[in-house]
């Protein structure tokens, strides 16, 4: 992504002494303008206005800027890095900001007068990146990617700096901020590790603590577009309302959407689904069904009508149609099911003893899918067939569940009823279990192919 004009060097200076005395800096707030010009006048796209957070260098060499290079938000979707990362949805809402994009890059001596310059420019950046990114804008990186038109660039620099060709874009480039128009130019992604083991990271289910510390402060961007947040709204008519009285401001739909979305999103709590929510544009509002006010916006519901709402609802019948809809958005999701009890805080029942419940968590998506309760003086065994059943997992489904459910009956209930496979935990309580299975393993399972 760079393109070339001819400076005016001291005659006879070799290769390789600009090589070993080019540098690289952060600008200046007064170099701002001139950096800007020179990247509109002499890049190839003409455009130096980037939007998000940006860290902007110059390359120098005995005090002629050689290069300039602009670092900016990463791309908010894109197939071919998504399937390399493979992350979720709501991972990928909540990590996006660890990812970096080098959305400028401009090389001003030709690649004739100093073949590896471009190579030596994007090295001595890619070494300071993260420190500087983290020192302005607080934020660790684990990942650097880029863009590169291929039919004028052979993206040999990149190459050279360890970056790996990932896939080609989708041919569409950003108009504004909620809207992409095609060009017919997809471009080949490059991404690069800041980190080492970066990649694998963004799609680990649990971070070290270090990270987890950024991520949990983080609220992401919407991973679903319009179209999908419709089929929401149309899944939480059927919910009765339960407020009365008038001059109710948000329809129920409307609330239980903007919930659903910002707790994909990472917030938990009204006053966090009130901020969250309060970032959404006109156009997210819209398509989440907010009704216009008197001033012709949109506007999202506060912490109270959260709180109303979300107080009155049927929580199980709403569980089960966010469960459904996210099943439609994420079909592999359910490929892998974690099944487990967890106690109902502040619940209690006739015998003092707080509710149980026994819920079907993705894998992939670390999301409740379904759940149902255990019944009193019972466990999660019994549970799990009706789980199952309001759940639907497909053929091939693999459910993970601990040693509780170690038995003929759950094991029969995945494998017949299902198709599926089941992963047990086994202790050493269940002595004669334990003793074959490490038979069995001990002897040799497969046979070595001929």
């Amino acid at each position: 992504m760079f393109m070339a004009v001819d400076l005016d060097l001291p005659v006879g200076v070799a290769d390789e002494v600009v090589l070993a005395e080019v540098t690289v800096r952060l600008i200046t707030e007064a170099e701002r303008a001139e950096f800007d010009r020179l990247l509109a006048q002499e890049h190839y796209l003409h455009q130096a206005d980037i939007p998000g957070r940006t860290l902007r260098y110059v390359a120098e060499f005995r005090g002629q800027w050689v290069g300039l290079l602009v670092f900016s938000s990463a791309a908010l979707h894109v197939k071919a890095r998504e399937k390399a990362i493979g992350w979720s949805p709501r991972q990928r809402a909540r990590r996006l900001d660890f990812v970096v994009n080098n959305s400028r890059f401009l090389v001003r001596l030709p690649a004739q007068r100093c073949p590896n310059l471009a190579s030596r420019i994007l090295g001595l950046c890619l070494r300071r990146l993260a420190d500087d990114w983290l020192a302005v804008w607080q934020q660790p990186l684990l990942l650097v990617e880029s863009f590169v038109d291929e039919s004028v660039y052979r993206g040999t620099c990149y190459r050279a700096c360890g970056f790996a060709a990932i896939g080609a874009s989708g041919g569409f480039q950003r108009h504004s901020r909620d809207f992409y128009l095609p060009h017919d130019r997809p471009k080949q992604l490059y991404l690069r590790e800041l980190r080492p083991g970066g990649r694998r990271l963004l799609g680990q289910a649990r971070w070290p603590e270090a990270l987890a510390a950024y991520e949990r402060e983080t609220v992401g961007h919407c991973p679903f577009q319009a179209a999908a947040l419709g089929q929401l709204l149309d899944r939480f008519q059927g919910l009765r309302d339960g407020r009365q009285g008038h001059g109710l401001q948000h329809r129920q739909t409307f609330v239980l959407a903007c919930a659903a979305i910002a707790t994909l999103m990472g917030s938990c709590g009204y006053q966090a689904f009130a901020d969250t929510c309060g970032k959404f544009t006109q156009r997210q509002l819209r398509a989440l069904g907010a009704p216009r006010g008197k001033d012709g916006r949109y506007r999202a519901p506060s912490d109270s009508t959260f709180l109303r709402v979300l107080h009155r609802v049927d929580a199980t019948a709403l569980a089960t149609l966010i469960g459904q809809w996210l099943r439609e958005q994420e079909p592999a999701a359910v490929a892998r099911l974690a099944v487990d009890g967890k106690v109902l805080r502040g619940s209690g029942r006739t015998d003092g003893r707080p509710m149980q419940l026994l819920s079907a968590v993705t894998h992939h998506l670390r999301l409740t899918l379904d759940q149902v309760a255990i019944a009193e003086k019972s466990n999660e065994i019994p549970a799990l067939q009706p789980l199952l059943k309001k759940v639907a997992p497909p053929p091939g489904v693999l459910i993970t569940a601990d040693a509780l459910h170690c038995q003929q009956e759950s094991a029969r209930c995945i494998t017949q009823d299902y198709g599926g496979d089941y992963l047990f935990g086994l202790k050493g309580n269940q002595s004669g279990a334990l003793e074959s299975a490490q038979r069995l393993l001990a002897q040799q399972s497969f046979s070595p192919l001929e």
